[in-house]
């Protein structure tokens, strides 16, 4: 690995792509694309972070992020400790401070969080000197997952400046969706959101993106679409559409990809709803590139883990 990606690199911390420069998105997935090379190895291993400890600290539950994270740092040759919420100390009262810095105490090197409320690791990060990785935080943003997704499109496309991106679903509640903005529009993309009225949040024009509520709008000049996860789970009061309303207005369906283009690329950052959010021939067809978003996803995480971790000891050595 070059050193001079750790120059570049300046942050002890990953919290989101809004405070990020389109050089620093870029430094990222380019280091990715370096890194995926040792998934394909016959021993998947490198030591560019032996003798460093990473802690998952979920306060949400994930599979396949929290596994992603856990597969990254071991490849990276990091030792790994998982902590749930459910498990620790916040049950018997503790802060999310006060847990922080306990983990601290253990020489700890990286904590990555996932907490139910926006903001949270942005707050551990600046009263912690170990660095904070946001694995979700509410509904602020999920930066991880919108770079692999960028990741996964210019592996496929070549490039992002310019493409034509669909982001179709809950937008309003979506912190995968907001992360990608955000990052989209940095590197140049052209970012069309589309859902029911009642899931767009206010003033999300001011991002950059265009706004449609028509499905077949979305999809008419997409390059890419990606499909997000209907959060039927934060309904208050009907304000939600029934999910067969949701699916014959909005769904993903084989007959609507054949009306656009021809090697539009579906995504998916998961867990999909079949036959809600698509169905079950478009999640599994040839436009899809959802289980590639899975495989990418090592190769980033990879990647800000060992930014992260050289930022920071730099940090200290030069103090």
């Amino acid at each position: 690995m070059r050193k001079s990606n750790s120059i570049n690199w300046t942050k002890k911390d990953l919290i989101d792509l809004e405070t990020l420069t389109k050089e620093e998105i870029e430094l990222i997935l380019s280091t990715a694309s370096t890194f995926k090379e040792v998934s394909t190895r016959e021993i998947k291993k490198v030591p560019a972070l032996r003798g460093k400890t990473v802690v998952n600290l979920f306060y949400e539950p994930s599979t396949r992020t929290r596994v992603s994270f856990e597969v990254a740092a071991k490849r990276l040759s990091a030792d790994v400790i998982n902590i749930a919420s459910e498990s620790s100390s916040v049950k018997k009262g503790e802060t999310l401070i006060d847990t922080g810095k306990n983990i601290e105490a253990l020489r700890v090197d990286i904590i990555i969080m996932r907490h139910n409320y926006s903001g949270a690791s942005a707050i551990l990060a600046r009263n912690l000197k170990a660095s904070v990785v946001n694995a979700g935080d509410g509904w602020h943003e999920h930066p991880t997952q919108a770079l692999l997704d960028m990741f996964t499109l210019k592996e496929k496309l070549g490039h992002i400046e310019g493409l034509n991106v669909s982001i179709v679903g809950d937008i309003a509640h979506s912190r995968v969706a907001r992360s990608n903005i955000w990052g989209l529009v940095k590197l140049g993309a052209k970012v069309t959101v589309c859902a029911p009225k009642m899931l767009i949040p206010p003033a999300i024009d001011k991002m950059g993106v265009t706004v449609t509520h028509d499905i077949e709008d979305a999809l008419k000049n997409a390059d890419a679409v990606n499909v997000l996860r209907m959060q039927f789970e934060r309904d208050r009061g009907d304000a939600f559409p029934s999910q067969l309303e949701y699916f014959k207005k909005f769904g993903i369906t084989s007959e609507r990809i054949k009306k656009a283009k021809k090697n539009i690329i579906v995504m998916h950052p998961g867990p999909i709803n079949r036959g809600i959010e698509m169905s079950s021939n478009v999640a599994d067809g040839g436009n899809s590139v959802i289980l590639e978003q899975v495989t990418n996803g090592i190769a980033v995480r990879m990647a800000v883990l060992f930014l992260v971790a050289q930022a920071n000891e730099y940090v200290r050595k030069n103090k």
